[in-house]
Formats: structure tokens, sequence, C-alpha cells
């Protein structure tokens, strides 16, 4: 194994730990069970993290590190054709990804100013630090996240 591919290996298995942290608040398997049933279960590492509400995006960004989140639509097109370097952004970069469904969440999506889609937006430490609208390849915004990881 590489050092690139070990290094991506344990910044899966450290978000791993942290997601198992947070859903079971530190219980087992009985405390997984009961945060599934509560709907507070965040999606495995390497998954985009689909945001509930202004809080659950406050939280992902106030846990520090690097956020990239992307806000889409199901009926946009240009944000279908993106989805697939979302994805592979949040398997292969040690970055949250996050994604806001704009119809669903339209508050969240006023107040960050979006205006067009699909639009990301990168936190790094708890702050917004690059947004780039459009459609953009999967090389450029890899080169954004890692610009903020290294």
């Amino acid at each position: 194994m590489s050092d690139a591919d070990e290094e991506l290996e344990s910044i899966r298995e450290r978000k791993l730990a942290d997601l198992r942290r947070r859903a079971g608040a530190g219980g087992g398997a009985d405390g997984a069970a009961d945060a599934a049933e509560e709907g507070d279960v965040q999606e495995s590492p390497g998954e985009p993290v689909h945001v509930r509400s202004r809080e659950h995006l406050r939280e992902l960004v106030g846990d520090g590190g690097v956020v990239l989140v992307d806000f889409y639509a199901d009926w946009c097109g240009p944000c279908k054709m993106l989805e697939p370097t979302v994805e592979a952004l949040a398997r292969e970069t040690p970055a949250t990804v996050a994604k806001v469904d704009v119809d669903v969440q339209s508050a969240l999506a006023t107040e960050y100013g979006v205006r067009g889609i699909p639009m990301l937006l990168l936190f790094a430490d708890g702050e917004p630090v690059e947004r780039v609208t459009g459609v953009r390849d999967r090389e450029t915004l890899e080169g954004l996240v890692r610009q903020y990881t290294s």
C-alpha cells in the first residue's frame, strides 16, 4: 500500500470513529440503534452527508476541519452532472462533504447567498473560504479541498 493509500485509510478510519461517537453518543450497538431510530445517524465516511437543518449544517461546519457544501436541486441537470464528482470527493479526500437540497432548505440557501446552482461552498476551520458556482472538473475541486487540508 502506498503512503497516499495509507493516509486515506487513516482518514477514513478517523471519520468513521468520529461519526460512530457522535451517532452513538458513546454507546455500543444499542446506542447506535437508538440514534438510528431517532434519525440522528449521519452517513458513513466516504459518502456525502445530507443536511437536515440549519443547526445540522452549523454542527458539521463547527466541528472544524474542511467541509465542502454542495447546494443542489434534484431537478437541476448541472447538479446531476456534478454529483459523481461530489461523491468522489467525499470518498477520496479528508473533507466532510455535505449536500443541501435548496428546495427543502430554501432558507439555508438564502442565508448563504445561493443565487445559482450547483453552488459549492468550502469551509475551513468553521469559516467560508471558497465559493464556486456551476460545474467544475474533479481536479479543480480536489485542488481546492487539498489546499485547505494540507
